[in-house]
C-alpha cells in the first residue's frame, strides 16, 4: 500500500511539473505572438499614416503616387520575451519601424538594460550572455556585453564625483593590485580602496583609485579627494589600515585627529617573514596573547614577555613591534564586542576576494577604462547586496 502511495506521489509530482511547465511555456509562446502582432501592426499603421491609403485603398481621381507598397522583410529583434522575428513593412522608397525601434537596432533596450544590470551584479562579461540567452534564446557574445557596458563609464565617473556625507564612524584603508595590459605588456595596477562603516554596521565600499604605488603622495591625493567631497572625519572615531608607512604618513596630513589602528594579520605576517621556520609557531602563538588579552593593559603585559622571549633572538623585529604597539593596541580603546571587527583589515579584505574572484576569469584587464569599469560594477554589486545588512556586533554596540 506505502509503495503504490508513494509510486501515485511520484506521479502526480511529475504531473504537477509538466502542467508548470506546459502553462509557463504556452504564456510564453502565446506573450510572444502577441508582441509580434502589436510590433507588425503598428509597421503597417505607420505604412498607411505615409501614404494615405490603407490596404486594397486606391487614390481618388487617378492622381499619380509618389509612393507605393513594396511588400516587408524580415528582421530578428531580441527583447526580454525572446528573440522575435518581425515582418517589417516597406514602400518603394523608405521602411517602416515600429515605435521605439531604431534603424539598425537588433536589441530592445530593455534587453539591453538587462545586460547592463546583469553585469552590475556581479555575472563576468563571458558569463552574460548565456544568462541573457535563456530568456531571448539568442546567445550575446562577450564582445556585444563589453561594448554595451562601456555607457556604465559614465555611471563610474559620477561614482568618483559624487558627494559624500560625513556620516562614517570607522574607515577602512588598504590597496589591491590588478593585472592590466599596455602595449602589449601585462602590467600590475594598483587600486588605492576606501571602505566605511556607520555606528549602525551599516558598510559602504566608498570609493577607489588606480595609482602607481602606495607613498604618501598617492594616499594623500585619495584621501583629500574623500575630504573635501565631503567625508571630513568629524564624526571618525578609528581608521583602520595595512600598516603601509606611506599611508599612516597621509594620515597624518588629513585626518590627524582620528586614532589609527595597524591591522594585526598584516603585522603577524610581517613578524613571521623575519623568524626561522621552526620557530614561527612559538613566536605566534606569543604575539597571537597581545591581541587576545582582555583589556589594554594585558596586552602591554605580554608585549613584554613577548619581548623577553624573544629580543635575544630577533632584537630588530621586537624593536619595530615595540615601536608599532601603540597603533597596534588602538582598538582596545572601544567596545569589546569590537575588537575582532577593528583590529584587522579582515572587512575590507573580504572584498577584495571578491573582486579577485571576478576578475580571475580575465587574465588582464585590456585598458585603464574597463579597470573602472569592471570594478564599479564590482563595488555597485557588493554595496546593494551588502550595504542593506548592518554587522549585528555594531548594532548591539550602538
Amino acid at each position: 500500500m506505502d509503495k503504490r502511495l508513494r509510486f501515485e506521489s511520484e506521479q502526480f509530482k511529475i504531473f504537477k511539473s509538466n502542467l508548470k511547465e506546459a502553462l509557463w511555456g504556452d504564456l510564453h509562446l502565446a506573450t510572444q505572438h502577441w508582441w509580434k502582432e502589436i510590433l507588425e501592426a503598428d509597421s503597417e499603421a505607420r505604412m498607411e499614416r505615409y501614404l494615405g491609403l490603407k490596404w486594397y485603398e486606391r487614390g481618388v481621381g487617378g492622381e499619380p503616387r509618389a509612393d507605393s507598397r513594396n511588400g516587408w522583410y524580415e528582421r530578428d529583434y531580441s527583447t526580454i520575451v525572446g528573440t522575435l522575428r518581425l515582418r517589417i513593412r516597406r514602400t518603394r522608397k523608405r521602411s517602416f519601424l515600429p515605435a521605439g525601434v531604431r534603424s539598425l537596432q537588433r536589441r530592445a533596450p530593455e534587453l539591453e538594460q538587462l545586460i547592463k544590470e546583469a553585469f552590475l551584479k556581479g555575472i563576468s562579461t563571458r558569463q552574460v550572455g548565456p544568462v541573457v540567452a535563456l530568456i531571448t534564446d539568442e546567445p550575446v557574445s562577450a564582445q556585444t556585453v563589453s561594448r554595451l557596458t562601456r555607457s556604465l563609464d559614465g555611471l563610474a565617473q559620477q561614482f568618483h564625483r559624487r558627494l559624500l556625507k560625513d556620516e562614517w564612524s570607522y574607515l577602512m584603508l588598504d590597496g589591491v593590485y590588478l593585472k592590466v595590459r599596455q602595449n602589449s605588456q601585462v602590467k600590475r595596477t594598483l587600486l588605492l580602496v576606501a571602505y566605511g562603516l556607520r555606528a549602525d554596521g551599516s558598510r559602504e565600499l566608498i570609493d577607489f583609485l588606480r595609482a602607481h604605488g602606495e607613498s604618501q603622495s598617492a594616499w594623500e591625493g585619495f584621501l583629500n579627494n574623500l575630504f573635501h567631497r565631503g567625508l571630513r572625519g568629524d564624526q571618525l572615531r578609528l581608521i583602520v589600515t595595512d600598516g603601509c608607512a606611506g599611508l599612516a604618513a597621509a594620515l597624518q596630513t588629513v585626518y590627524p585627529r582620528v586614532l589609527h589602528q595597524r591591522c594585526w594579520v598584516h603585522k603577524m605576517r610581517n613578524l613571521l617573514d623575519r623568524v626561522k621556520k621552526r620557530e614561527q609557531p612559538q613566536v605566534k602563538k606569543s604575539a597571537q596573547k597581545i591581541y587576545t588579552a582582555r583589556d589594554h593593559k594585558t596586552a602591554r603585559a605580554a608585549f613584554w614577555r613577548f619581548k623577553l622571549r624573544w629580543q635575544g633572538s630577533y632584537l630588530g623585529m621586537v624593536k619595530q613591534l615595540e615601536r608599532d604597539l601603540p597603533e597596534l593596541l588602538n582598538f582596545y580603546s572601544f567596545e569589546k564586542s569590537l575588537w575582532r571587527k577593528l583590529r584587522t583589515t579582515n572587512a575590507i579584505e573580504r572584498c577584495f576576494v571578491e573582486v579577485r574572484r571576478r576578475t580571475r576569469p580575465m587574465v588582464t584587464f585590456v585598458n585603464m577604462a574597463s579597470v573602472d569599469r569592471i570594478i564599479f560594477a564590482i563595488f555597485s554589486a557588493y554595496n546593494e547586496k551588502h550595504g542593506k545588512r548592518p554587522l549585528s556586533v555594531f548594532t548591539q554596540a550602538a
